[in-house]
């Protein structure tokens, strides 16, 4: 083993190691291949890979059905996401508030909507709350299920780039002066946020995924598009197959992006991955110290 830069790294490989690792890569891929195969040849016999069954996936009115679906699953995502961003950072600052009380509410809301199962919270906001007469639009049932479960999580991720800048640069901002607020809206956030773009447009991809749950709830994003499309056409396995490609690529792309952000960071400002170890008090809680008077 040899030692490079704090981490341990294995020795290189030789000649015979080389050797079983393109082996078992090899046999892997057989493997892999064989399966596909097999997967195939039991989908053609039982004719799901006829034209007919997916022909009607290519008429127009059809793909603008998918289309609509797709507009529905990005209306619930944007809203989604600017509702979860604003609650996350207001639950960020709670629970980084100089009050008791505050980081308290705060850590006790991120707490519960973190462990609360999404898919639940969803159920009960589309079936549980019209029992107390407020019945919410499907969209904005989903909407606000989404920004309550993702909201915390931004939260938390808000928090732990708050926690990651040095604690000076809190100091530097009280001895220029600006006070707790300022300290935090204009030295604290703006330089964390170069640090948390990367686990925000993460997060913000599981957001997009998490939308197809509307599906249990009748809302028609794409994939409950695509399961009505099935059912018109017999032909759910073909209509279902177009959704998780679309979802794949959508994703894909959005991986991609997160992946250069993350590098871009690395390069730029030098900066790993956001990790907290300690508690509030090490950055935005510290008080100003007040100026001694002037001798």
């Amino acid at each position: 083993m040899r030692r490079s830069g704090g981490g341990l790294f294995a020795d290189e490989l030789g000649p015979r190691g080389r050797r079983r690792v393109a082996l078992g890569s090899v046999l892997a891929l057989v493997t892999v291949a064989a399966a596909v195969a097999v997967a195939l040849g039991r989908l053609d016999a039982a004719g799901q890979l006829d034209a007919a069954r997916w022909a009607p996936l290519g008429d127009p009115r059809v793909v603008r059905f998918f289309l609509g679906g797709a507009r529905n699953t990005l209306l619930a995502a944007g809203g989604a996401m600017v509702g979860a961003t604003a609650l996350g950072l207001i639950l960020a600052v709670g629970r980084l508030a100089r009050m008791p009380l505050v980081r308290l509410l705060a850590g006790a809301w991120v707490q519960f909507f973190r462990a609360f199962p999404l898919l639940l919270l969803l159920v009960f906001l589309a079936y549980g709350l019209p029992s107390y007469g407020v019945d919410l639009p499907l969209l904005w049932t989903l909407v606000l299920a989404l920004s309550l479960y993702n909201g915390a999580v931004l939260g938390e991720i808000f928090r732990a780039g708050i926690l990651s800048l040095d604690r000076g640069q809190t100091e530097a901002a009280y001895a220029v002066g600006l006070g707790y607020w300022q300290a935090l809206a204009l030295v604290v956030l703006p330089q964390a946020l170069r640090r948390m773009v990367p686990a925000i447009v993460s997060q913000l991809i599981t957001l997009l995924k998490d939308t197809s749950l509307g599906f249990f709830v009748q809302y028609e994003e794409l994939l409950r598009r695509g399961q009505l499309a099935g059912q018109d056409f017999d032909n759910p396995l073909q209509s279902l197959f177009v959704v998780a490609i679309a979802y794949v690529a959508v994703n894909f792309a959005l991986s991609r992006v997160a992946r250069r952000l993350e590098v871009r960071q690395r390069r730029r400002y030098r900066a790993g991955g956001i990790d907290v170890t300690g508690g509030p008090e090490d950055l935005v809680v510290v008080e100003p110290h007040p100026t001694p008077a002037a001798g």
